[in-house]
């Protein structure tokens, strides 16, 4: 990362966005390790969005649960993953596609308190017991667009139905993914890595242009521009949709297209008449994992 925070799309993004200046004071913030106030918050986590790419070199995102302490770090120059303690679907597009060496993006994510830690590395070991990923850069980031839940224990989990997949957006996946109100987008750059970042609004705030095509609207946010800037380099990207009322989660993989300039008042940016579209290469449906229920608290105020 050296004393530059930002690569060249990133950089390109803020300026074009004229947040150059607020990027650079937040930048500040983007560390080589996971400082040492946010070991007590990750250790607490019950939520973690997980990306990465595959040997045909498709990025996928997943969201994986567990009990507190499923995810830790000690020294917050890695970071352990306990399949013991986690919940992950059989038919997880995430998980399989782990080896040593390859680079992921982790969101460490507190619905009930909007916090939220960002963290990407490398993946050093894999076993049975523990995932262990060297950590390359950590940040926090801002608690806007967040929906608040509270996790709550099921005593009789749901048994798992069987997953589904497909390569265009019929009818039941447009029907989730415009009821969702929280995804999570999975990005990447050459050399620093695979991203996993958070986007919420109102409930339908991703729209189902067409059968292999998603529009997300990009509201005003930290002005950083990390997901956007990867997608500037390089167009390969992912998002996972999360129902939780209803317990299902989609997962789509493909490519990137940037739009600027252009706001549609029936689907609002905020006011950034910004929007980046999910070229849909391939999807899989699976059950939201775990034995929780969460429970909406309430809506993002900042919500356009």
């Amino acid at each position: 990362m050296g004393n530059q925070p930002f690569h060249g799309g990133e950089i390109a993004l803020q300026e074009r966005a004229g947040e150059r200046d607020i990027a650079r004071r937040l930048g500040a913030g983007i560390s080589s390790r996971i400082v040492e106030g946010a070991l007590p918050f990750l250790g607490r986590q019950r939520l973690l969005a997980v990306a990465t790419t595959g040997d045909d070199g498709l990025l996928w995102t997943s969201v994986w649960s567990g009990e507190p302490g499923f995810v830790i770090s000690v020294d917050g120059q890695s970071v352990s993953i306990l399949p013991t303690f986690m919940f992950v679907s059989p038919d997880d597009p995430v998980l399989p596609r782990l080896a040593i060496g390859r680079d992921v993006g982790m969101l460490a994510i507190e619905l009930v308190s909007r916090r939220r830690l960002r963290i990407n590395g490398t993946v050093e070991a894999i076993s049975r017991d523990e995932i262990r990923i060297a950590v390359r850069e950590s940040v926090g980031y801002c608690p806007k667009f967040i929906p608040r839940r509270q996790p709550h224990p099921v005593d009789a989990p749901v048994r798992p139905t069987r997953g589904e997949s497909g390569r265009t957006v019929d009818e039941e996946r447009r029907t989730l993914v415009e009821h969702v109100d929280t995804a999570f987008v999975g990005s990447l750059h050459p050399t620093r890595g695979v991203d996993a970042s958070h986007r919420g609004g109102a409930s339908g705030f991703i729209r189902v242009v067409d059968a292999t095509t998603l529009r997300v609207p990009d509201y005003r946010g930290n002005g950083m521009f990390m997901t956007l800037g990867n997608f500037e380099v390089d167009s390969r990207a992912s998002i996972v949709t999360v129902d939780f009322e209803r317990g299902r989660v989609v997962s789509f993989s493909g490519s990137a297209r940037l739009n600027f300039g252009v706001e549609n008042p029936g689907h609002p940016t905020g006011g950034t008449g910004r929007y980046w579209d999910l070229i849909v290469r391939e999807w899989v449906q699976f059950d939201l994992p775990g034995a929780i229920r969460w429970e909406l608290i309430d809506t993002s105020p900042f919500n356009p």
